[in-house]
């Protein structure tokens, strides 16, 4: 799977974690670090990366503005060291979503789904 990490999540850990796993990751704050959301976006879309952040903006950008997207996992309240965790768990678990431009919010206990179909994005 391929990542996009936003410059709030580019933990080296996080970094890492994914790597080891065989994952390709791509750190905003590497290679992005003054590019707007709505860039981000546009990045991870266009390169199949799901998009990691802590950020809620992504969410008006897809609902509101209907911006095509890939999936979004917004880490909300984790460490460091929790986040890399909780992305393991995630991958391992839910996989298949990950791959359909779902929404997901990951907190310390709790993991919210918003299914593809209910939030693609339009360019009307």
């Amino acid at each position: 799977m391929k990542f996009l990490l936003d410059v709030c999540v580019a933990s080296r850990i996080l970094h890492d974690t994914l790597a080891k796993l065989g994952h390709d990751v791509l750190s905003a704050r590497d290679e992005l670090a003054d590019a707007s959301d709505k860039t981000l976006l546009d990045v991870a879309y266009r390169e199949g990366r799901v998009l990691v952040t802590e950020d809620k903006d992504f969410g008006e950008l897809v609902f509101a503005l209907r911006l095509p997207h890939p999936c979004i996992v917004r880490l909300d309240g984790l460490t460091a060291a929790e986040e890399a965790v909780a992305m393991r768990n995630l991958i391992d678990r839910e996989g298949a979503a990950m791959r359909t431009g779902a929404i997901i919010v990951v907190t310390e206990n709790h993991v919210r789904i918003r299914s593809a179909e209910n939030t693609e994005g339009r360019n009307d």
